[in-house]
């Protein structure tokens, strides 16, 4: 009887494999059928978008389209869910056990356990969606054919009722900040050269730059100055013919001539020529007003003809390569405009809110600081919430709501809209590419400060980086980054020594502009400090400032940012493998997150995971099933040891892992400390990144098996043995794409041989050598693509700087910890070309510094801290007309007496714009306090 049973077990099974056989097969192919809608879609959102934009431009304009693309992008959003879990389906299924398999092949257990169930159900679902999707659509007044063919494309001139009108009819009085400006253009304009010059002049959206631009073409001296002017509006929907017609009907009218005829019926070649004989002999000025792209330089370079009588072109835009771009074919001036300074926004904050009194009240002189200082000295936005606040009773508790629901009045209060559409116009001229790049600053929160490379590794992970040309994607990325600071749309907070972006942000009115988008698109759900609840819906990323009470849920997130500065609730963790099982990114940078959850290896998809300056100790066997790993960021974490599965991590290619240990006394050798890394490293194979790796632990064979990451471009190796020298270089030898180099000793005295690198990396930019050297090795002084050289404990007997001089491209040195155990230093005429920034520090014996004259001319700034024998200032500094700055730290105190004001050598750096003295306040690495030195750089 028991044989029986077991019989009719099998034979069900054996009809439940034939159904899952079957099954399989119907899927595979209705997949493939859905990643085909999906291409469609996306295809159709690009230029869609474009038009919702439009619709909201329009008054009274049907809200058909914007719901429509609302509903293709949800159900985009529905395909690339079910894509990933089938993909997810896919590499897991053959992981199962037998036992788990014969399970879910058991009747009435197999539908619900079988995940392949759910897709195909899921797949039918979103089928009929998007029937009744294309049903809806046919009932629109539009055709798709005209959203292809672009025939909604961007703006037109400004109307009655639009507020870009405004700028045009401001009277002198009302102009505040751009006086400057104004008569740097009108001295352009008026002086100068015979010869046709354009004078571009780029700024953000809301900066003025039609404002100054009007303002100039109205001055008394340019009316006087040509007879032939004309102000021409170009806006993002133009036709070159009627803007040169309008602009010859402008001269005519002017100088009461008239017209030529038949412009209108003459071809493209006769009518250029038309205007070219017309300019012919005239002066003139034309302004061209929001120029969007570079192709307008090339639509109006044959026909405004230079003949040598000193006439100007004016062209405004929000884009710094449209600005350059008439480089080509035009005599151009570069103007940025710049946002206003505090002094002047305070001054046309109050001339718009108080109106005839023009002083602000005592009791609302903190608050209206506080406003005016969120506008960023964006003119626009301080006319825009002074007019309202302009109609507000002069009360604290009125003032407090403003600022306080500032979001929520940016959207519905009739004077702040106006500067929300001419700030997102910016936005909807963006390319597809880049919109998902830009409402990534509305993830982060308000006035922060991003890191460059933190940023472009999420778009990386999200997919955003196009790569069609086969170049590495960080290049691409930051492409992508530097197209947005040049539209005008982020800006630069910090720039490295080789001139490359650090960080960037964006303006708190953007932001608002940026969040609103988001909204729109379900892009991110932020939580903040209000209380906010968690939007019920779609959803694709959340970025949490504040933890609620509400448990997050949304299966499709595919981004999470924790901001939060307090305890991570338990049932976040908890919850997090099962809950987001489709995460792309998952971001804990400088959050109290203290451990990871054991399952953290079931997020399938994650390909960015940050837990920098995090207390996170220990990762997870676990992590070794995130087989789509990209960023692994450790930095600053107490990670000392990974386990030996993430050997398995082959898409695994960037991994910092380090500890600065700021909070005690520096050490050279043990300011840092590394990771160790288990035998099979060799298989990280697309490993661009490693730093800090501890070589005391897997010694010469992990050195050797090194050899193994083919793609690595970074490396940061410490605790190197004297012993370990000729693997070492072997190693790096073979490493051909290796672009920075690190390397610390295991101790003071530990001589590390590096002579037997016969041929160095040819890409090697940056070189730091923390060890006791032989000698410096040959190879060095030919390092022709190094940028930045950081030396330390070689107790070189002789002057290095003879054999680096002439390194080419040497941006940066930096000689510390007795690096040299000489007395004198000469820089010497020639020398180190391109040399900007010197340091040296902790050169016990160092008591003396030649600067040859003419030598270093390009050195911006020179730093020395802790050389004891340098007690007189070198007198040569006085010969580097070019410093910016000269710092001094923990200098013997004869030398720091003899350049205060009023000292023996304070002639010496009299000309430097910042001479900083750095002094030492406990023993912490941040225990310090900065007071500056007064000179007079233009004396």
């Amino acid at each position: 009887m028991a044989e029986d049973g077991v019989g009719s077990v099998l034979q069900e099974l054996y009809k439940f494999a034939l159904e899952e056989r079957a099954l399989l097969t119907g899927v595979e192919k209705e997949f493939i059928d859905i990643k085909d809608d999906l291409e469609s879609i996306q295809a159709l959102l690009k230029d869609a978008d474009r038009v919702a934009a439009y619709e909201e431009e329009e008054q009274g304009y049907d809200k058909g389209v914007k719901t429509w693309v609302k509903q293709l992008r949800e159900a985009s959003f529905r395909i690339e869910d079910v894509i990933d879990e089938y993909n997810m389906y896919e590499a897991q299924k053959n992981n199962h056990s037998i036992f788990i398999t014969t399970l879910q092949m058991i009747p009435g257990l197999s539908r619900h356990m079988n995940p392949l169930h759910k897709i195909a159900s899921e797949i039918q679902d979103i089928k009929s969606s998007l029937g009744k999707i294309k049903e809806r659509s046919e009932r629109f007044q539009f055709d798709k054919s005209e959203i292809r063919s672009g025939s909604y494309r961007g703006t037109k001139a400004p109307r009655i009722g639009d507020p870009r009108m405004a700028p045009y009819f401001i009277e002198e009085n009302q102009v505040v900040g751009f006086e400057e400006p104004r008569d740097e253009l009108v001295n352009c304009l008026v002086e100068g050269t015979n010869d046709l010059l354009l004078v571009s002049v780029v700024g953000m959206g809301g900066l003025g730059k039609t404002t100054l631009a009007k303002h100039v073409f109205d001055n008394p001296l340019v009316k006087e100055h040509f007879h032939y002017r004309s102000f021409i509006t170009v806006s993002q929907s133009y036709s070159m013919r009627e803007l040169l017609t309008e602009m010859i009907k402008k001269f005519c009218k002017d100088s009461n001539e008239r017209i030529p005829k038949g412009l209108q019926n003459m071809d493209d070649v006769k009518f250029i020529t038309q205007v070219r004989e017309y300019l012919e002999s005239k002066k003139y000025l034309v302004v061209f007003d929001d120029v969007w792209e570079e192709k307008f330089s090339d639509e109006i370079k044959h026909a405004l003809v230079s003949n040598n009588n000193g006439s100007r072109i004016i062209v405004t835009t929000r884009i710094m390569h449209v600005a350059e771009y008439f480089k080509e074919s035009f005599l151009v001036r570069v103007h940025v405009l710049q946002r206003l300074p505090s002094n002047k926004a305070w001054e046309l904050f109050c001339k718009k809110t108080f109106r005839g009194q023009c002083e602000c009240p005592t009791e609302l002189v903190e608050m209206s600081t506080e406003i005016v200082e969120r506008c960023g000295g964006l003119p626009l936005a301080i006319v825009a919430i002074g007019g309202l606040l302009s109609t507000k009773a002069k009360e604290t508790f009125e003032w407090t709501k403003v600022s306080q629901n500032l979001r929520m009045e940016l959207q519905r209060n009739v004077h702040l809209t106006d500067l929300m559409k001419i700030l997102s116009l910016s936005y909807d001229d963006l390319p597809y590419h880049l919109k998902s790049c830009m409402l990534y600053f509305g993830i982060y929160p308000e006035d922060y400060t991003i890191n460059r490379k933190r940023l472009t590794r999420q778009w990386m992970a999200e997919g955003f980086i196009k790569n069609e040309e086969v170049r590495p994607l960080e290049e691409v990325s930051e492409e992508y980054l530097t197209e947005l600071i040049q539209r005008s749309l982020v800006d630069v907070s910090a720039v490295g020594f080789d001139g490359k972006v650090r960080s960037v942000k964006v303006h708190d009115v953007s932001r608002e502009v940026i969040i609103r988008k988001m909204k729109d698109l379900s892009f991110c759900h932020l939580m903040n400090k209000d209380g906010e609840q968690v939007t019920i819906g779609v959803t694709r990323r959340f970025s949490i400032a504040a933890f609620s009470n509400s448990d997050l849920k949304n299966s499709g997130t595919r981004a999470i940012f924790v901001f939060d500065k307090g305890d991570l609730p338990e049932h976040f963790m908890d919850g997090l493998s099962s809950k987001f099982k489709l995460l792309k990114v998952l971001d804990f940078q400088n959050s109290l997150l203290t451990s990871l959850p054991d399952n953290m290896g079931n997020l399938f998809h994650l390909r960015y995971l940050n837990l920098s300056h995090t207390k996170v100790t220990i990762l997870p066997k676990s992590i070794g099933n995130l087989v789509y790993l990209e960023t692994l960021d450790l930095r600053q974490t107490k990670v000392h040891q990974l386990p030996q599965e993430i050997n398995k991590l082959t898409k695994l290619r960037l991994l910092p892992v380090y500890y600065r240990r700021y909070e005690g006394h520096y050490d050279m050798l043990n300011f840092t400390t590394g990771v160790q890394l288990q035998e099979g490293i060799g298989g990280l194979v697309s490993l661009q990144k490693l730093y800090f790796l501890e070589a005391d632990y897997g010694g010469i064979g992990l050195i050797q098996e090194l050899k193994m990451l083919t793609q690595l471009r970074k490396l940061g190796i410490r605790c190197v043995r004297g012993e370990f020298g000729n693997a070492l270089c072997a190693t790096i030898q073979a490493m051909n794409r290796l672009e920075s180099l690190n390397i610390t000793a295991k101790a003071k005295n530990e001589i590390i041989d590096l002579d037997s690198l016969s041929v160095p990396p040819p890409n090697l930019k940056v070189l730091n050598l923390k060890s006791r050297l032989t000698k410096l090795p040959d190879w060095i002084p030919n390092l022709n693509n190094l940028v930045k050289l950081r030396l330390g404990l070689s107790n070189f007997e002789d002057d290095p700087l003879d054999s680096l001089k002439k390194l080419p491209n040497l941006l940066r040195l930096n000689l510390w910890d007795n690096a040299f155990s000489g007395e004198s230093l000469h820089f010497q005429v020639g020398g180190f070309p391109k040399l900007k920034e010197v340091d040296l520090t902790r050169l016990d014996r160092l008591s003396s510094i030649t600067i040859d004259k003419k030598a270093l001319q390009g050195l911006q700034h020179f730093r020395f801290k802790n050389n004891p024998q340098l007690k007189v200032l070198p007198q040569d500094l006085q010969n580097l007309k070019n410093l910016q700055f000269l710092g001094f730290a923990e200098m013997p105190a004869e030398l720091v007496d003899s350049i205060e004001q009023g000292g023996p050598c304070h002639w010496i750096i009299n000309h430097i714009p910042l001479v900083q003295i750095r002094q030492n306040e406990g023993s912490k690495f941040h225990d310090y306090k900065l007071y500056r030195i007064p000179t007079q750089p233009n004396a």
